[in-house]
């Protein structure tokens, strides 16, 4: 383990702790049941990923709001090297403490936190059922509906299972700033969000645990080959749910949308933390205002069937990252950075 992972893990015993004891936090856990861990058991290489991109998401905001005036090459080069040349290819085998790589944005933005944290329960769980070769399809299909429903009671922090405008992430006053600034570090968010939806496209229509297994390895080498040469590969634009895994988004659109309104509110607060335009001092302000639109289904939505076809009017999926729908077929790479393919490898 790295020094700096060593801090990390010792840092979050007292974090924690401490500012659990401060302010009373509304935390939960998992929706009980037998296929939890199935992903991490029958996946480890991929689902250890998501401990580094949580790793990457809170230094982010961390050095944004309480290193305003940091150069860019922190998190540009310093932070993006040691992400994509470490802690990605050494993922942690723990989920990280957000409060112990993040204090300071914690504190400021702990409803969003409690969001973010969530959602991305809702995201580990469906892989979770998926990745379960105990339950059958129809099974599958019932549990994910019902994780989905459970998700959707705790209005207080549940993200709306209703497409949001695209003008919420795009066309405020404080908009794009992160992704001008820090291109490698946008591109970089941008490739975790492809995979994380990606690679429910293989769970789903791989018809034997070896077909699933193959998916996901062909969406884990598309996720590695963005991370040549960067920002070249990365996606231009943020990737949808609807384009990158068609299957899964028609299968479960409630679910699919929670993703894309979970993604576009991470680049919602990476910019107003960047932005000058909006005062430190009402940063919360500004993030809760945000927040506030993604709890409310009435407001700033699009219809159903505009939201699937949302990829063709930014651009094409190609922009996003590509379709994770039949990667087995289109890829033959390794899955992981320290593997090499031969040279009579396609």
């Amino acid at each position: 383990m790295s020094r700096r992972l060593s801090l990390l893990a010792a840092a979050c015993l007292v974090l924690s702790g401490s500012i659990e004891a401060q302010v009373r936090r509304d935390e939960q856990f998992y929706y009980p049941g037998a296929f939890n861990w199935t992903f991490l058991r029958n996946f480890p290489e991929a689902a250890r990923l998501f401990n580094a991109f949580d790793y990457g998401h809170s230094v982010l905001y961390e050095i944004l709001y309480a290193k305003p005036t940091a150069p860019t090459a922190l998190l540009e080069q310093e932070e993006f090297d040691y992400l994509t040349r470490d802690l990605l290819i050494r993922p942690p085998r723990f989920a990280i403490v957000e409060e112990a790589v993040a204090p300071t944005y914690a504190k400021l933005a702990w409803r969003a936190k409690q969001m973010f944290d969530r959602a991305h329960i809702l995201h580990r769980q469906i892989y979770d059922v998926y990745a379960d070769d105990r339950l059958s399809d129809s099974a599958k299909f019932a549990l994910v509906e019902r994780l989905t429903d459970w998700y959707l009671l705790d209005r207080a922090y549940a993200f709306v299972a209703v497409p949001k405008d695209m003008a919420l992430m795009d066309e405020q006053y404080y908009s794009k700033t992160f992704r001008v600034r820090y291109p490698n570090f946008n591109g970089l968010i941008w490739a975790y969000h492809w995979l994380q939806v990606g690679l429910y496209e293989p769970l789903i229509t791989g018809r034997v645990p070896a077909e699933r297994k193959a998916g996901v390895k062909a969406a884990l080498a598309r996720f590695w080959s963005m991370l040549g040469e960067p920002p070249s590969r990365f996606p231009t634009v943020m990737p949808m749910t609807s384009a990158i895994a068609p299957t899964f988004a028609r299968r479960h659109p409630r679910a699919a949308v929670i993703f894309d309104n979970l993604h576009m509110m991470h680049d919602i607060i990476s910019d107003i933390l960047v932005s000058e335009r909006v005062p430190r001092g009402r940063k919360r302000a500004v993030i809760d205002s945000a927040l506030a639109e993604f709890r409310n289904p009435d407001r700033n939505v699009i219809e159903l069937e505009h939201w699937y076809m949302m990829a063709d009017h930014m651009g094409g999926v190609d922009l996003m990252g590509g379709s994770a729908a039949n990667l087995i077929q289109l890829i033959k790479a390794p899955a992981h950075p320290g593997d090499r393919p031969r040279p009579d490898q396609p």
